[in-house]
């Protein structure tokens, strides 16, 4: 899709999502339009239909994968059930397989449509509240080290090689540039609450050992409205660096409550609090869905853990060269993948593979679900003890 349409995309998506997007928003959210690979669908000369396709590097066991992070998909409703979707998607598989992404990834708004074009939910998130009317008690000493505030333009230079140690760490996460840095993880305005700061860093120790992006909001005790601190990201190197940061945004002056929107499902605070009432799981929920666009490239550019053979029988209705046998042979020294005519050991979806492939859904749960099924007993315990990862995979980046 040209450059020149994409004022014709701010018109489609506010149409479709029931919204009114000005000037200055538009403005700001240009950047992500002017990055993506853009597929757009058209009735004559009017857009229709249109798919953004970030270029992406994502972090899987082992290292990283091309991604190709898909956003504001959108079909105006006098278009819908016609196949525009479909065929948006189709271009999909193409261009990523051109591009040599072997994965892609998107955030769903209605989970029920894209199980069926074999995306699969990779990660989940908690989201968390912590009361802190009261101090934060913690049952690990917090790391000592100095902390201090650095402008979110120096964000990038200062704590980006921090956050390349926790995507070396965790799967699931985004490589990031400066811009990337700018744009998405600090604008200025939270499109979500106008209200909030702008965005704060704040970085424990000389050499970081730890960071945490914040907002906050003035309560009203006179209505009963306490002052809020929204956590938008938090990584550190060592439990008692992020210690020292939950502490710090406990003690943050007129506010009472810490938010938070998405943390890792290990995250260890839960269990760090002295008080557990004090710190709340409010909702878990499946986060950043994943899509094995070249299967056979996938699986080899993983990381193992332990060793494993078997016969898998994929099926994958939309993308013909991921359907069928495929014999993997991995471990810690490598993996290769081959078609083969064996009888299969276990047979799967693609969804279902692309569910376990960062380690967050167990194999072994989905065939007792019903949704996989193991010809060979063992099959599905011995992938999991090989696509076991030490943390929860987890995507700190929205877009």
């Amino acid at each position: 899709m040209p450059e020149s349409d994409i004022e014709q995309v701010f018109e489609l998506s506010d149409i479709v999502f029931h919204q009114r997007t000005d000037a200055g928003e538009r403005e700001e959210r240009r950047w992500r339009f002017l990055l993506a690979h853009r597929v757009g669908a058209y009735d004559g000369d009017r857009l229709v239909g249109f798919m953004a396709c970030l270029p992406l590097g994502v972090s899987v066991p082992g290292g990283t994968l091309g991604c190709s992070g898909v956003t504001f998909v959108a079909v105006l409703p006098t278009h819908r059930r016609r196949g525009v979707l479909t065929a948006m998607m189709d271009r999909l598989w193409s261009d990523t397989a051109e591009r040599g992404e072997p994965l892609a990834a998107l955030y769903v708004s209605e989970a029920a449509i894209y199980g069926r074009f074999g995306f699969g939910a990779a990660t989940r998130a908690i989201s968390m509240e912590v009361a802190t009317d009261r101090p934060l008690g913690l049952r690990v000493e917090p790391d000592p080290g100095p902390l201090r505030l650095i402008s979110p333009a120096d964000a990038a230079k200062v704590v980006g090689p921090l956050y390349g140690r926790a995507t070396a760490r965790r799967a699931g996460q985004f490589l990031r540039d400066e811009q990337w840095w700018a744009e998405s993880v600090l604008p200025r305005v939270d499109e979500e609450d106008e209200d909030l700061t702008a965005p704060r860093v704040v970085v424990l120790g000389e050499e970081p050992r730890g960071y945490a992006v914040y907002r906050s909001k003035q309560g009203d005790d006179s209505v009963g409205v306490p002052g809020v601190v929204q956590v938008v990201e938090l990584e550190a190197d060592t439990v008692e660096a992020e210690a020292a940061l939950w502490r710090y945004l406990a003690s943050v002056d007129l506010t009472r409550r810490i938010s938070c929107w998405a943390r890792p499902v290990d995250d260890p605070l839960p269990l760090l609090a002295a008080d557990p009432d004090q710190v709340v799981v409010t909702r878990t929920w499946p986060a950043l869905w994943l899509r094995l666009v070249d299967l056979e490239s996938a699986l080899t550019r993983r990381g193992w853990a332990r060793d494993v053979e078997a016969v898998l029988e994929v099926r994958d209705e939309r993308i013909p060269a991921n359907h069928g046998r495929w014999s993997l042979r991995a471990g810690r020294d490598g993996a290769s993948c081959r078609r083969v005519d064996a009888a299969p050991d276990l047979t799967l979806a693609v969804r279902d593979l692309a569910s376990a492939y960062l380690g967050d859904t167990p194999v072994r749960r989905l065939v007792a679900a019903g949704l996989a099924v193991e010809h060979t007993p063992g099959t599905a315990e011995r992938l999991d003890a090989a696509l076991a990862t030490p943390l929860a995979p987890f995507a700190a980046d929205q877009f």
